[in-house]
């Protein structure tokens, strides 16, 4: 009998292995073949190139390497020599065709007060005079305010709240206007892209809420699914010279699912969180599926706890049944032979 329930035991006990190995085999296949996450994941941001709009030699550079800055504040100053200079000249070229234009229009005043002692073809050139004059005077307006505003650009400031890059510019260096010259990292457009498999976009939608691990950071970042891309490059289609698709005829029996980015933005970042934009990051995109799971999990942990908390109560009702039924059978054992002995002494004396 024992060797049967002993058997049995075992036989139950392998069963119970079998199905746990299974489904722990089956929420990890699960995981990391359907789950929406990923390892592949990008902490991006903006980066403005600034370049200056006019050339000269640097003066004055008022920041250093990878220093914060705020949008307005000075980053460095041109030689603003050559364009004060501009600016005068197209002020006296200003004040000339003014003198020209109000001599203009005192002859054409002066011929109308004439009447018909003045042609009427002298009238008209004057008033053409007058004409071309106040056109003059709108292009000479037209030079004073390029020359200013070039004087202004000479001073070159951040367009952004930001961080400088690596290398700030060096005075005495010569800059070409329309080369950049330095970049600001946009404080404000931190976010994360999430290179997805494409067999795990199914449970993909935008507003989702995402969990974020930064490699490195002890602590997860929360956010949320902004946008997903709508097109991504086709490598085995190229356009031919002819306009004609060119398609290419190997064809691999083993495909790969291609990466499609999702951006993800973040809902809050700690102040003491570090954000470098290029550093490695998992995404894992939050479903209903997953919270359930989560759920249960903890149900389930909660339920063992207090299912083993019943079995060693249990246990320890079922040990105390065995010891008093032991104590009452000896106690029973003890008074059948006391019993037996008078009996036994009697029948000797008989």
């Amino acid at each position: 009998m024992k060797k049967n329930l002993f058997s049995a035991g075992q036989i139950l006990l392998t069963l119970i292995v079998v199905v746990v190995a299974a489904l722990v085999l089956w929420r990890i296949v699960n995981y990391y073949m359907f789950s929406p996450w990923t390892r592949d994941g990008r902490v991006r941001a903006d980066v403005i190139q600034v370049a200056p709009d006019v050339g000269g030699l640097i003066t004055s550079v008022d920041v250093v390497d990878n220093q914060p800055v705020k949008q307005g504040q000075v980053l460095f100053v041109i030689d603003q020599a050559r364009y004060s200079l501009a600016l005068r000249l197209a002020q006296a070229a200003l004040e000339n065709r003014q003198a020209a234009l109000t001599q203009a229009k005192r002859e054409y005043a002066r011929n109308l007060g004439l009447g018909n002692l003045v042609a009427s073809e002298t009238l008209e050139e004057s008033r053409t005079k007058v004409d071309q004059g106040q056109a003059a005077v709108a292009d000479a307006q037209v030079q004073v305010d390029t020359a200013r505003l070039n004087l202004q650009r000479t001073t070159i400031v951040s367009p952004v709240d930001g961080y400088l890059n690596d290398r700030a510019p060096r005075v005495g260096e010569y800059v070409t206007a329309g080369r950049a010259e330095l970049s600001v990292v946009d404080m404000h457009s931190f976010r994360v892209d999430g290179y997805f498999e494409e067999t795990r976009l199914h449970g993909i939608h935008i507003g989702q809420p995402v969990e974020i691990t930064v490699m490195g950071e002890p602590r997860a970042l929360r956010g949320h699914v902004q946008s997903i891309v709508a097109a991504i490059e086709d490598r085995d289609r190229q356009q031919s010279a002819n306009l004609l698709p060119n398609v290419n005829p190997a064809f691999s029996w083993v495909r790969l699912a291609q990466r499609v980015p999702v951006r993800v933005a973040l809902d809050e970042v700690p102040d003491d969180f570090r954000m470098i934009a290029g550093r490695t990051a998992t995404v894992a995109v939050r479903t209903e599926e997953s919270d359930k799971q989560k759920s249960k999990a903890s149900v389930s942990g909660t339920s063992s706890a207090s299912g083993a908390v019943t079995a060693s109560n249990a246990s320890a009702t079922a040990n105390a049944s065995a010891a008093s039924q032991a104590g009452a059978a000896s106690n029973a054992s003890a008074a059948t032979n006391a019993s037996v002995a008078p009996v036994t002494a009697s029948g000797a004396s008989q």
